[in-house]
């Protein structure tokens, strides 16, 4: 049992300046017109039209520590109401009936691999997905967000939730999900799980849905520790068998999301959020050592040291941090995920060559995996996706060094 105790405006701008540095990289991509790369709309709605012959394992392999060819790239929330295909789903059917629903949910995940070749396809879900089947209802309400119709705020709401159990039971959903995608990507891309981190799914069901401070859940884990350390085991027992089940069905990665870590002091965060997170990640790492787990504290950068030894195979990074600076400060041997800032796709093109150029070569070409340093947000053009990723495939590994 773990025991509680007592990019600035002016980032891309500054490529305008500095262009001539990434010209190389630039010069060599495909033609960037109005309707993509070479004129190629960039939706899944026309896959034989992009190139998706991702090095198909590269992913997997730079995050079990190994050198590659290149940088493999993904990105957070890659399957998107930025995507026109994937609005098609979004206008129709709510938020739980999509993510819930296996068909539709492989559709919505293998979307932006067959529209930009991203090196990873990660399932089409929520973090708070398995909150229901530990007790915690939840729905998502379109313009507002998660709403938690019995959140946890006494010790008799606590001792209420019931454990997982057999996942399968009722999660079967997420099962039939995965091993659909399996069959769709095997051998092709690499297929990653997730899970929210405990400190999140407690803030989430604590306050009742999103909150601009936690105030329910900071009162809980300061004046009650025993019974949020309760809250907490419990919570991180589950979310490993959880995870767990995801492997079983074809996860071959796992990204563990602490997205209201932002909330918490350097302190704070070292009490009441790591050792449950490492909990959580030791748990999973006992039955499954050879699955790579990422980890990532949005808004942790300021902390980065204090997650240098957590159990994660990889920390992935959030974008208020230069990608050198993170490595430096984590341990040049850890090896990192992240980070370019996700407006930087709503910019100019040279700036998200620029972006992509600086951030490859931040990351030192080894033990490091492209992505933003948070989603990709609504307003993104597919265009500056695709673009992104066709960047970051054309740096080699051993061009980075002069770069």
């Amino acid at each position: 049992m773990v025991m509680a105790k007592s990019f600035s405006a002016l980032a891309w701008m500054s490529c305008l300046i500095s262009f001539s540095e990434s010209f190389q990289v630039f010069s060599r991509l495909p033609a960037l017109s109005a309707h993509g790369i070479n004129g190629v709309k960039m939706s899944a709605s026309a896959p034989a039209s992009v190139n998706i012959a991702t090095d198909h394992d590269i992913l997997l392999r730079v995050a079990r520590g190994e050198d590659a060819e290149r940088t493999p790239v993904w990105l957070m929330r890659q399957a998107g109401r930025y995507m026109k295909a994937f609005r098609e789903y979004s206008d129709k059917y709510p938020f739980r009936v999509r993510s819930e629903t296996p068909e539709i949910a492989v559709e919505l995940s293998l979307q932006p691999w067959k529209a930009f070749g991203v090196d990873g396809v990660i399932m089409f879900s929520d973090i708070l997905t398995p909150l229901p089947s530990l007790g915690v209802e939840f729905d998502v309400i379109k313009g507002h967000g998660p709403v938690i119709s019995n959140p946890l705020r006494t010790a008799a709401d606590i001792e209420q939730m019931t454990p997982l159990g057999d996942p399968s039971d009722k999660l079967g959903f997420v099962g039939e999900t995965l091993q659909a995608l399996k069959k769709e990507v095997e051998g092709k891309t690499t297929l990653v799980g997730f899970i929210g981190a405990p400190w999140t799914m407690a803030a989430y069901s604590c306050e009742g849905g999103s909150s601009k401070n936690c105030m329910i859940t900071k009162k809980m884990m300061m004046e009650q520790p025993q019974l949020f350390d309760r809250l907490m085991n419990h919570l991180a027992v589950n979310l490993a068998d959880y995870a767990c089940y995801q492997v079983e069905n074809g996860a071959q990665v796992l990204q563990i999301f602490e997205s209201w870590a932002h909330q918490l002091s350097p302190a704070f965060f070292s009490t009441f959020a790591k050792p449950y997170a490492d909990l959580t990640m030791k748990l999973i790492k006992e039955r499954y050592p050879d699955v790579p787990v990422i980890y990532f504290a949005n808004g942790g950068s300021s902390y980065l040291e204090r997650q240098s030894d957590m159990n994660a195979d990889m920390i992935c990074v959030d974008w208020a941090v230069d990608m050198a600076q993170a490595r430096q400060r984590l341990g040049k041997d850890k090896p990192i995920s992240g980070n370019v800032d996700p407006l930087v796709l709503l910019g100019p093109k040279e700036g998200i060559v620029q972006a992509v150029t600086d951030c490859i070569k931040g990351g030192g070409g080894s033990g490091h995996i492209l992505n933003l340093g948070h989603g990709v947000v609504q307003q993104t053009p597919e265009e500056a996706v695709g673009l992104f990723v066709e960047t970051a495939k054309s740096i080699s590994t051993a061009e980075i060094k002069s770069l």
